[in-house]
């Protein structure tokens, strides 16, 4: 079929929303029509070059949900036309040693997230002027419609709004997750949060529903500041250098148990940073993402062993896209989790370098790309 999609051309180039061929599900895919697109700084790390693509063009998007509208051959009974659906960023088989072990988030699929061949056959899904397409982790959520394979898939309640629903295939259970599986946040820690967009403010609510006994927020930009004391944040600052002495009096010289970094570009030198706010014996989360050709890591070696401090990385909040999607929209139909003021703008795909413009701003939490029958 012909749509629209938002197409990357080269590194430093402008999204370019056009026309390209969709191609009908193959062997265990679904086709899905797109209702909403969550716009996250991954995407944008595409454009920069610090997520190398091996060729271009390339499509963007890897957060969003929609219906299913088409099931190709041995698809799973479980999933049907009309289903409403979230895509998970990393797809998971349930059979490869990592899914087995319980570590769905580093299943061996996610070594093709980048190379556009489909898990299905290995051919493209995706033309624009004649040639191949690479869509962002083997998805492409800037289109309003998409043939993707079902471990990329996961069910959800109808109830759910779509516009809130696209959030929890990347940047919630990314964030999220950052607190309650990677970090471990326990009932009466100090954590700290740097960097409070999308990833950072799912960071911030599951310190809190972990019950930590003080939540610091850290972001340069006010208003994010001011919207995460709304979000349960205890205390906020501009920056990790501002933290360290109001730290050290509200926590009587221990620091912070656990520090997650959740900037939207990691740079080396704050991981000494983050760990000069952690507490003896504590962890630091790097959720944030580097260039993939970036070596650079500062820290002190001596503190790091003799404080005997932990550093961890974490993909996808370290979780389980099929168990945590579904428990994350639990949470917010039951009013725990506040996904619905994560939302900040909508926007049309014609107007996604706007919204990417608004992102790098710092006017978002999150902007989310809505579709119309206008799109279809």
């Amino acid at each position: 079929m012909k749509t629209k999609g938002a197409i990357l051309w080269g590194i430093d180039e402008p999204w370019s929303v056009e026309e390209i061929e969709l191609g009908d599900p193959r062997g265990g895919e679904v086709q899905i029509r797109m209702e909403t697109a969550g716009m996250c700084h991954s995407d944008h790390h595409m454009v920069t070059g610090a997520t190398p693509m091996p060729s271009f063009p390339a499509m963007g998007g890897h957060e969003g949900a929609g219906v299913i509208t088409k099931l190709g051959p041995n698809t799973p009974p479980d999933l049907a036309v009309g289903d409403h659906v979230v895509l998970s960023f990393i797809p998971a088989c349930g059979r490869c040693p990592a899914c087995v072990s319980g570590n769905m988030a580093l299943c061996d699929l996610g070594m093709g997230l980048l190379s556009g061949q489909s898990v299905s056959d290995g051919s493209y899904r995706i033309q624009a002027r004649g040639k191949d397409v690479i869509p962002m982790c083997l998805l492409g959520t800037f289109s309003p419609y998409m043939t993707v394979h079902h471990t990329s898939v996961v069910k959800i309640d109808p109830e759910i709004p779509f516009e809130v629903a696209c959030l929890v295939g990347c940047g919630v259970p990314t964030g999220f997750g950052s607190s309650t599986h990677v970090a471990n946040v326990m009932p009466g820690e100090t954590a700290a949060i740097v960097g409070v967009g999308g990833v950072g403010m799912s960071a911030l609510q599951g310190a809190v529903l972990s019950g930590a006994r003080k939540v610091v927020a850290i972001d340069p930009n006010p208003w994010k500041r001011e919207q995460a004391i709304k979000f349960g944040a205890t205390h906020a600052y501009a920056s990790m250098t501002e933290a360290i002495a109001p730290l050290m009096e509200v926590t009587e010289g221990r620091m912070a148990d656990k520090v997650i970094l959740t900037m939207g570009e990691m740079e080396g030198s704050y991981i000494e940073e983050g760990l000069i706010l952690t507490a003896k014996a504590g962890t630091l989360v790097v959720t944030s993402m580097g260039r993939m050709d970036a070596f650079d890591v500062k820290m002190n070696n001596f503190l790091l062993c003799m404080l005997q401090k932990t550093v961890k990385g974490c993909i996808f909040g370290g979780g389980n896209a099929r168990q945590d999607v579904p428990k994350l929209l639990s949470l917010y139909k039951s009013g725990q989790l506040n996904l619905d003021d994560m939302v900040t703008r909508s926007y049309a795909l014609e107007d996604i370098n706007q919204g990417y413009k608004d992102m790098l701003d710092g006017k978002n939490i999150r902007g989310i790309i809505k579709y119309t029958d206008a799109d279809r």
